[in-house]
């Protein structure tokens, strides 16, 4: 088999190219070659520096993950960024593209290292339950900064080459498109000088960063094992011998890998991947052509979802009933983008040229240019079947209808047209211009290139899809119903709000269903008659408790929306049992956890066995990017397979729940949703 690396001399410098499409992972057959030329250099006298590069796209993206279930064969990484920095010949590291993770400590490694301006450097290992294993928390610290490498290890987001170069990662950068000379021009500039290497220079720093890191991330690292371990290593650089860090980082990165949360990362990790891929399509279908997307509805939705294409340089044609809306709904737009500029993420040209992609309108018929049009309007079936009605009327030919519905049917909607299989729903989640992800909803009728075009678009949005069936509320909502239901039941019967939530937060969820449901507003989807209480909700609605933004729902809040358990809720929630004949008695965390958390998993099974989603990991992804769930549990498929299918099958009939057919079936055959 030919070797991806390939090597060639330009007069005394040995250049070692990796070409192992598509992100040049490192592979065990990339790591041979690799140690083959390092190997050749070591050798030969008359090679006096060594180049490492890549061609293609990018410079080593990081390593086979696949690998890290299959085992590692040698070299192992480790391995080989230890003999690439303990040559006696200059290593310049030639960058381009993104140095992540494994390719990142190949970098630090090198003696060297020159990048073009719009390379990205980063270790993203801690997103999948893990840690840079290959020296990245000894040799980071001591090339970069303590600071620098507390960042990139336990938050995961790259920096530009220009960053990299104010914080001492990269030596110099070269023009776009002329890397490889100026590295070979550089590489002559230092040959025969001292050789510095990272692992050799000293940490200095002040042991309150580390103290302060902690407090300060502590709520974005809640649970999660990987960035404590990683702020712990990055600790001992300061004073302790590489050699002692790099024998410790190996062992933790070992005992993580191991472990449960990265079991679940990578779950998550290769769930979304899978995600795209529609079953029964084929993959080189022809796609419909996208070049204008029309958004019906300038109000927080439509806003949101127009700024999705915007930003994907997609012209958009908004169209509003009044002025004043069309207005108010273009100027958060822009006011959203100049938030966006003012955190330096977006440039004010950027902000401009967004904007003049964006067409705002009172005229309904200015759609028919619109080669994709969204409906973002009231969630009512009528309001709905007439905006298609009208749109079957002025859209063009082949032109994709799209409903942005949480629940109601699409099948109906799209009969509302005489073009049913170019109907489907897109379920944006709210904030839409910041939520990652949406729900695809496949009608009986929506044809196969309008599926595909869809998915292919969801990632030119930047958007993690997931292709649901059509059911009230598809995969997310239909799976949160139960939960919300037995949350209240649970109320009636003696539980707390507090409590309730408390089980929640403890799980890793953001929040429980009672914030959740203070900080949307409790008075969404009221019927706004305050003589009309029917439950709990209504009467706190009734009494202007709707939530943090009137200082009061099922808590109550101060000047700065802090939560307090409230004594006007708790005697509303009796009042309520009274009313309604009900015993309390004891709640305990296990019954919580039975009947607001089995109960979802059983809605995934009977939405499985239904053809509702595609595969469990779908579910799972749905409720990882849409509703909060904690990706180091995997989502609540893969959850349950580890939770136990035949206790989540027990608690079930514990608390009197018939259990979905699949559900009894998997736990009798010992098999796992998650394959």
């Amino acid at each position: 088999m030919t070797s991806p690396i390939t090597t060639t001399r330009q007069d005394n410098i040995l250049i070692l190219t990796s070409d192992n499409p598509p992100v040049n992972a490192l592979s065990n057959a990339v790591r041979q070659g690799l140690q083959a030329g390092i190997e050749e250099a070591k050798n030969d006298d008359s090679i006096k520096a060594v180049i490492i590069t890549c061609a293609g796209k990018t410079f080593f993206a990081g390593a086979d993950i696949t690998e890290f279930t299959k085992g590692m064969q040698e070299p192992a990484l480790p391995t080989l960024v230890d003999q690439i920095e303990a040559l006696d010949k200059p290593v310049i590291a030639a960058i381009h593209g993104t140095a992540l993770g494994g390719g990142c400590e190949v970098a630090l490694a090198s003696h060297y290292r020159i990048a073009v301006p719009s390379a990205k450097f980063g270790l993203p290992e801690v997103k999948l339950g893990i840690l840079p294993g290959a020296g990245g928390t000894q040799r980071m610290p001591r090339v970069a900064g303590v600071e620098t490498a507390l960042e990139l290890a336990t938050k995961g987001d790259p920096i530009s080459a220009t960053q990299a170069q104010q914080v001492g990662l990269v030596d110099k950068l070269a023009a776009e498109g002329n890397l490889l000379a100026e590295a070979i021009a550089y590489a002559q500039e230092v040959v025969g000088k001292p050789i510095s290497r990272s692992s050799e220079r000293p940490v200095t720093v002040d042991a309150s960063v580390f103290e302060t890191f902690r407090k300060t991330n502590a709520k974005r690292f809640r649970g999660l094992d990987a960035p404590a371990t990683i702020i712990d290593l990055i600790e001992q650089t300061a004073g302790k011998p590489y050699a002692e860090g790099v024998q410790a980082e190996r062992m933790n990165f070992m005992k993580l890998i191991m472990g449960k949360q990265s079991s679940a990362l990578r779950h998550v990790f290769f769930a979304e991947r899978k995600a795209s891929k529609i079953d029964g399509i084929a993959e080189d279908i022809a796609l419909r052509p996208i070049n204008r997307v029309g958004v019906i509805g300038a109000g927080t939705m439509g806003g949101g979802i127009s700024m999705n294409f915007l930003s994907a340089g997609i012209p958009v044609t908004i169209v509003e009933m009044a002025q004043e809306a069309l207005d108010r709904g273009t100027g958060t737009i822009r006011k959203n983008y100049e938030a966006t500029a003012s955190k330096g993420k977006m440039t004010p040209e950027q902000v401009e040229g967004a904007m003049g992609l964006l067409k705002p309108t009172l005229n309904f018929d200015d759609l028919a240019e619109c080669d994709l049009i969204i409906e973002a309007v009231y969630e009512s079936m009528d309001v709905k079947k007439d905006v298609f009605g009208r749109l079957d009327k002025i859209a063009k030919p082949g032109a994709i209808l799209a409903s942005n519905t949480s629940y109601l049917n699409v099948d109906e909607i799209a009969a509302a047209t005489s073009r049913p299989q170019d109907v489907l729903g897109l379920h944006f989640f709210s904030p839409a211009n910041i939520m990652k992800l949406l729900e695809i909803v496949r009608g009986a009728k929506t044809a196969d290139d309008v599926l595909a075009t869809a998915m292919a678009l969801s990632k030119k949005i930047r958007k993690t899809a997931v292709i649901a069936g059509v059911c009230y509320g598809f995969i997310g909502n239909r799976m949160l119903m139960p939960r919300q239901i037995e949350a209240n039941h649970l109320l009636m019967e003696g539980a707390t709000p507090e409590q309730i939530d408390r089980v929640h937060v403890a799980f890793g969820m953001p929040m429980g269903p009672f914030q959740m449901a203070d900080l949307a507003g409790v008075d969404i989807g009221w019927h706004r008659d305050p003589t009309r209480i029917e439950n709990v909700r209504d009467a706190l609605a009734a009494e202007n408790r709707w939530g943090q933004k009137t200082g009061a729902g099922y808590y109550d809040y101060d000047e700065k929306r802090t939560p307090s358990n409230s004594a006007r809720v708790a005697e509303i929630i009796e009042e309520w049992r009274g009313k309604l004949g009900v015993e309390s008695h004891e709640i305990t965390e296990e019954e919580i956890m039975v009947r607001t958390f089995y109960t979802m998993v059983n809605e995934g099974a009977l939405i499985l066995a239904e053809g509702m989603a595609q595969r469990a990991s779908d579910i799972d992804v749905v409720w990882v990017y849409g509703y909060g769930w904690p990706p180091y549990k995997g989502g609540p498929m893969y959850w349950a397979d580890q939770e136990g299918l035949a206790k989540i099958v027990e608690g079930l009939e514990k608390y009197g729940f018939e259990v979905a057919p699949l559900l009894r079936e998997k736990a009798e055959k010992n098999e796992k949703f998650s394959k």
